[in-house]
C-alpha cells in the first residue's frame, strides 16, 4: 500500500523499500540501465567494462562490535561492486558530520576507513565533508560511491539464475544485525556476537579464477537471506528452494533471534555472499570458498528450480515446507 508520508520500513531494504523504489523513483529516474536493479551499475567504456555504485550509512551505533561505520561503508561499497564480479578500484566518501560529534571518534573513524580500504586494495580518491546544525542528523552520516573493472568473460546479475542452479553462501547468517542491535540496545549475552563486516572482493576473485558459470552474487544486507533471494528469484522469473537444515547460524545469533523474536533469514549481514553457480561447477567453486578465510564455513543451502517462479520456498526441518517471503515492515532499523 502506498504511503503519503516516507516511514521507517522504506529504508529496510524489503516490500516498503522496493515499492518505493518501483512506485516513486523509478517513474522519474528510470533509464535500461537503472532498471536492471542489481547492487552495482554495469558501463561499457571504449573497450572496459566498469562496475559503479552507490550508497549511504547511517547505522547506529556508529561503533559496534566487529566494525564501525568508517569501514562499514568502505566494505559495502568494495561487496556492491563484488556482486557483479568487479575488482573495486577507486571510491569516493561524503561525510554528513553533526554539530557536536567529537573530533576524536572523527579521527578514529577515519583511520578504520583507510585501514580497510587498503585491506580491500582501493583507494579513496574524492571527499567531501558538510556539517549540519546539532540535532539535524546524528553524529554522522556517510554516503560513498565505487567504481571497478569487470574482467572478460563474467556475466553476472540479478536476472541470470536458471533452473538447476546451487545456492552457495559463504558462513553463518546474522551476526551483523544481532551485533548492532545488541550494542543500540544495551544487551547482554552470554558469549560476544560481533558483526560479519568485510571486504568479500578477495573471496570473489578466488571463485572467477575456477568458474565462470557462476550466474549471480548478492549480499545479504537489509532484509536478509530471504529478501536477497526474493529478489533473485523475481529478477530470474525462477523459483528457490532452501533447506531449513542446511542454513547456517551460530547458535548465540539463533538464541538471540529467539529471545528477541526474530526470524534469522531477515537479519542483515555484511559479509556474507549468496552464490548461483551452474550445477557442473559448484562442487568446484565450494571448494575454492573453503580455502579462503571467509569461506570456511561456506555450505550448500538451495537450489534453483522452474517451479513456483518468483518464490522462495523453504524445506523446514521437520518436514514441512513454507513460503519465505521478502521482509515486510520494519525489523531492525539502522542497520547499515
Amino acid at each position: 500500500m502506498k504511503t503519503e508520508r516516507i516511514q521507517m520500513d522504506h529504508g529496510a531494504g524489503g516490500r516498503a523499500s522496493h515499492d518505493l523504489v518501483a512506485d516513486t523513483f523509478m517513474p522519474a529516474l528510470a533509464n535500461p540501465i537503472l532498471r536492471e536493479l542489481n547492487d552495482s551499475a554495469l558501463l561499457n567504456f571504449q573497450d572496459v567494462r566498469l562496475a559503479i555504485s552507490t550508497d549511504s550509512y547511517v547505522v547506529d551505533p556508529i561503533f559496534f562490535p566487529g566494525g564501525d561505520i568508517g569501514s562499514l561503508a568502505v566494505h559495502g561499497t568494495v561487496n556492491d561492486l563484488a556482486m557483479r564480479g568487479a575488482q573495486a578500484r577507486y571510491l569516493s566518501v561524503g561525510f554528513i558530520l553533526e554539530e557536536g560529534l567529537e573530533i576524536s571518534d572523527l579521527e578514529k573513524l577515519l583511520t578504520s576507513m583507510g585501514q580497510a580500504a587498503r585491506e580491500a586494495g582501493v583507494q579513496i580518491v574524492a571527499a567531501d565533508t558538510k556539517v549540519v546544525e546539532r540535532g539535524k542528523a546524528d553524529r554522522i552520516f556517510i554516503n560513498t560511491a565505487g567504481v571497478g573493472i569487470i574482467a572478460p568473460g563474467v556475466d553476472i546479475a540479478g536476472q541470470n539464475a536458471k533452473p538447476g542452479d546451487f545456492v552457495l553462501i559463504n558462513g553463518p547468517v546474522g551476526d551483523h544485525g544481532i551485533a548492532v542491535l545488541s550494542t543500540r540496545e544495551g544487551l547482554s549475552f552470554q558469549t560476544d556476537i560481533v558483526s560479519d563486516s568485510a571486504p568479500l572482493n578477495g573471496l570473489v576473485s578466488d571463485m572467477l579464477e575456477v568458474s565462470r558459470n557462476i550466474h549471480v552474487l548478492r549480499d545479504p544486507t537489509r532484509g536478509g537471506v530471504a529478501t536477497a533471494l526474493n529478489e533473485v528469484a523475481k529478477q530470474s522469473r525462477v523459483g528457490i528452494e532452501l533447506e531449513e537444515a542446511k542454513l547456517p547460524v551460530r547458535s548465540e545469533v539463533d538464541a538471540a533471534c529467539e529471545m528477541l523474536g526474530l526470524d534469522p533469514l531477515y537479519v542483515a549481514n555484511e559479509g556474507k555472499v549468496l552464490v548461483v553457480v551452474a550445477p557442473e561447477d559448484a562442487d568446484q567453486v565450494l571448494h575454492n570458498m573453503r580455502q579462503h578465510q571467509l569461506g570456511r564455513e561456506s555450505c550448500v543451502i538451495g537450489r534453483i528450480v522452474s517451479e513456483h517462479p518468483d518464490r522462495v520456498v523453504l524445506q523446514t526441518g521437520i518436514g514441512g515446507r513454507r513460503i519465505v517471503d521478502m521482509l515486510s515492515g520494519e525489523q531492525l532499523p539502522r542497520i547499515c
